[in-house]
């Protein structure tokens, strides 16, 4: 596996088993359709404290924090990933969301130990799509696929 901060996994994968041990955040993409619904649904799977979800910038400063998850290996793993955002009318709003996603887990991987902030290990996993794929090339980030 590169050290990359995106992963596709085979649809039905226990990604609980993959990254034991992780802190896993699941979105369902069923449920996660529009922007809207994502931020909620990130909400209610990673924990957050007094979020409201209404916007990038809540999203973003919450996945800078994670003070309240004591694992260093965060997962967030978006289930049924063809769905995902699918009634999303502004690609450029998902384009954004992934850049927003792939900048918050390079900015933990350069995170000082002197912080004090515990550091996090990031990784954003979808199940594996074309969809998915094409969006990730879209944006040139680079994936790695779980075997």
């Amino acid at each position: 596996m590169k050290n990359t901060h995106f992963l596709l996994t085979k649809p039905g994968t226990d990604i609980r088993k993959v990254f034991n041990g992780a802190f896993v955040g699941k979105v369902d993409g069923q449920k996660a359709t529009s922007m809207k619904a994502f931020l909620e649904e990130m909400g209610t799977a990673m924990h957050f404290p007094d979020y409201d979800g209404k916007n990038l910038d809540a999203l973003d400063e919450m996945l800078n924090d994670l003070e309240w998850i004591k694992e260093k290996k965060v997962i967030i793993f978006i289930s049924n990933s063809a769905e995902w955002l699918s009634k999303e009318k502004s690609a450029e709003k998902i384009f954004t969301l992934l850049d927003l996603l792939d900048a918050t887990a390079e900015d933990w991987k350069w995170l000082d130990e002197d912080e004090e902030t515990s550091k996090k290990d990031l990784k954003i996993v979808f199940e594996d799509t074309e969809r998915i794929r094409q969006l990730l090339e879209s944006q040139e980030i680079t994936f790695s696929v779980i075997e």
